[in-house]
């Protein structure tokens, strides 16, 4: 259930919505199955088996948007329409016309589309309504934007604005790298992936790897920037930044350690357990990012704050 990457956004300054509010919202979008003609459906489902469409911990929400879609490659269609085509050019003794083949591709997707199988994917979010975070959980932009787009659909009048930064992220994680550290409470990673400005796009990657090297630093001169930089927050969360601020192959180091023994816990009390714990350790680690790359300061005045504080 925990999050493992993360597309955050700002709730709008005027957030008002209630659970009941929220929940009533969502129930007038549920997800449908596909019909004989509909290749794909969007809406929210249950977040848990037999569950309810908003799941919520105190000041926590989370929803679950379902996506169902069938599975019709381009290659069928247009192998069975050749061979349809094959068959009719015979019959009428001459080559099937440019017309006459849209006509048998339409046919041939509308009956293979009503038998086609369907796939759902399922795509989670979370609403902090205390610090006002709106994190989806999703490893690509397209998910990400289906859901924030369903949500928008959903509510209105919903406008989240994206998480952004004083400077680019190419000019803080370069500083953070050439001064071997990062402030606050974050301390650098052993993953690294370093891109040029120019068009060729060269890369270079680092994985468990010390980044504290000169060769490091020879390509920062050279022009490279930062497109990835692993992190870890207060020794508890580590996770990968990238250059669109998005979170990626998030861990939580102190999850389990001293958990009970999941056998003598129900699973409805776990989920409730382990939603509390995420939200809690994101929603302290995304201040904590806002706070350092919203701030026009120079790092090395938060670096001095953070060791006082």
């Amino acid at each position: 259930m925990l999050f493992k990457n993360l597309f955050v956004y700002r709730l709008p300054a005027d957030w008002s919505w209630t659970a009941g509010d929220l929940e009533t919202r969502l129930g007038g979008h549920p997800l449908r199955p596909c019909g004989h003609f509909d290749m794909l459906t969007r809406g929210w489902q249950p977040v848990t088996k037999r569950g309810r469409l908003l799941h919520t911990v105190g000041q926590h929400h989370m929803l679950s948007l379902g996506t169902n879609q069938k599975l019709l490659p381009a290659s069928i269609i247009r192998q069975v329409a050749e061979e349809r085509a094959d068959i009719q050019a015979t019959e009428q003794g001459f080559p099937v016309g440019r017309k006459q083949m849209r006509d048998i591709r339409g046919q041939v997707a509308d009956e293979l589309r009503a038998r086609a199988l369907t796939r759902r994917t399922t795509t989670r979010a979370w609403i902090d309504s205390q610090n006002g975070w709106f994190v989806i959980d999703s490893a690509g932009v397209p998910r990400a934007e289906s859901v924030l787009e369903t949500l928008v659909a959903t509510l209105d009048s919903f406008v989240p604005a994206a998480l952004e930064g004083a400077r680019s992220p190419h000019a803080f994680m370069t500083s953070w790298l050439m001064q071997g550290d990062a402030p606050f409470r974050f301390a650098i990673d052993d993953d690294l992936e370093l891109q040029a400005a120019d068009e060729t796009k060269s890369s270079v990657r680092y994985a468990r790897h010390p980044l504290d090297g000169k060769d490091i630093r020879a390509h920062l001169a050279a022009g490279k920037h930062p497109t990835r930089l692993g992190l870890t927050w207060n020794g508890r969360v580590s996770f990968v930044l990238t250059d669109k601020l998005c979170l990626k192959r998030i861990e939580f180091l102190e999850v389990g350690k001293d958990q009970t023994d999941a056998e003598e816990v129900d699973p409805s009390e776990q989920f409730d357990i382990d939603f509390a714990v995420m939200a809690g350790e994101l929603s302290a680690l995304l201040t904590d990012l806002a706070r350092i790359i919203e701030t026009p300061q120079s790092s090395e005045n938060l670096a001095a704050q953070s060791k006082v504080a």
